[in-house]
C-alpha cells in the first residue's frame, strides 16, 4: 500500500476542518466547488502514476474541455459583473488580471531554475491553486447568488492538470501524493477568503471582479491544448521522430474539445437559469 505524503495528508486534514466551518455557515456552493476541485486533481494522481499508456488525445480533450469552459464562464459570468459595477475600473481590472497572470506565469518559469524544499511542480500548482481559491472565495463570498456553474467551470482544469503533473512526478521518481496539497489548496483558500466582505464601492468592486475575470481568462488560455513540439501533449506521444502528422491530427481534437467546453457551459446555464 502506497503511503500519502505528510504534506498532502496535512492539507487534506485542513480542508476537512475548514469544510465543517463552511457547512456551519451554509456556504454549500463554495463547499461543493472546493471538493470538486480536490477530487478532480486527486483522481489525476493514480491516473498519472499509471501513465495511462501515454494517450496524448486524453490530455488534449481534458485541457480543451476545461479551457473552453473557463473562457466561456469568465466571459459570461465575471466580465459583465465587473463592467456592471464600474465600466472603466472594471475594464482596468480585467487588464490587470491578464497582465498579473502573465507576470506570475513568467516569474514561475524563472523560479523553476532554483532548488526549493518542495518539489517545483507541486509548488507551482500550489501557488496557482491558492490564488485561484482566494478569487473564488471573494467572488462567491460577496455574490452568493452566483450559480455553481462558474466555480465548477473554473476548477475543471484540475483534473487534467493533476494527471499531467502526477505523470511528471512519477517519471522523476517523486511522490505524486504531494499533489494533494494543491488539490486541497483551492478549497482552503476559498473558504478562508469567503469571509472577506468588499466595501460597497463600485470602482473597487469593478476592479476586483475585473481582476478575477482577467486572471481566469489568462489561466484558461494557458490551458488551451497546444499541439506543438516540446509541449505536454508532445511529451506524451509514443511515436518516434517529431510526430508532425500526429500533432496535426491532435490539433483537430484541440479545436473540437475547446468548442465543446464552451457549449457545455452554455447548456448548463440554460438548465439552471
Amino acid at each position: 500500500m502506497r503511503r500519502i505524503s505528510v504534506v498532502g495528508g496535512a492539507a487534506v486534514g485542513a480542508l476537512v476542518a475548514l469544510s465543517a466551518l463552511a457547512a456551519s455557515a451554509g456556504t454549500w456552493k463554495l463547499l461543493g466547488i472546493s471538493w470538486v476541485a480536490f477530487l478532480a486533481m486527486a483522481l489525476g494522481i493514480p491516473l498519472g502514476r499509471r501513465s495511462w499508456g501515454g494517450r496524448s488525445w486524453a490530455l488534449v480533450w481534458g485541457y480543451g474541455l476545461a479551457a473552453g469552459a473557463m473562457v466561456t464562464s469568465a466571459a459570461v459570468f465575471l466580465v459583465p459583473q465587473a463592467i456592471g459595477h464600474h465600466t472603466t475600473f472594471g475594464g482596468f481590472g480585467i487588464a490587470l488580471g491578464l497582465l498579473i497572470g502573465f507576470a506570475g506565469h513568467t516569474i514561475g518559469h524563472r523560479l523553476a531554475h532554483y532548488d526549493f524544499p518542495l518539489d517545483r511542480t507541486a509548488a507551482a500548482l500550489t501557488a496557482h491553486s491558492l490564488s485561484a481559491g482566494v478569487i473564488i472565495g471573494i467572488v462567491y463570498g460577496n455574490m452568493p447568488e452566483l450559480g455553481p456553474v462558474l466555480g465548477l467551470a473554473i476548477v475543471s482544469h484540475k483534473g487534467p492538470a493533476g494527471y499531467a503533473a502526477a505523470r511528471r512526478l512519477a517519471a522523476n521518481d517523486r511522490d505524486p501524493t504531494l499533489l494533494l496539497l494543491p488539490a486541497a489548496g483551492v478549497g482552503i483558500a476559498a473558504i478562508v477568503s469567503s469571509l472577506i466582505q468588499l466595501p460597497a464601492v463600485p470602482a473597487l468592486r469593478g476592479v476586483v471582479f475585473g481582476f478575477a475575470a482577467g486572471l481566469f481568462l489568462h489561466v484558461a488560455m494557458d490551458f488551451l491544448p497546444r499541439c506543438e513540439i516540446g509541449s505536454d501533449v508532445h511529451e506524451l506521444l509514443t511515436v518516434s521522430g517529431d510526430a508532425h502528422e500526429l500533432l496535426d491530427q491532435l490539433r483537430v481534437h484541440a479545436v473540437l474539445s475547446t468548442g465543446l467546453g464552451g457549449v457545455a457551459v452554455f447548456l448548463a446555464w440554460l438548465l439552471v437559469s
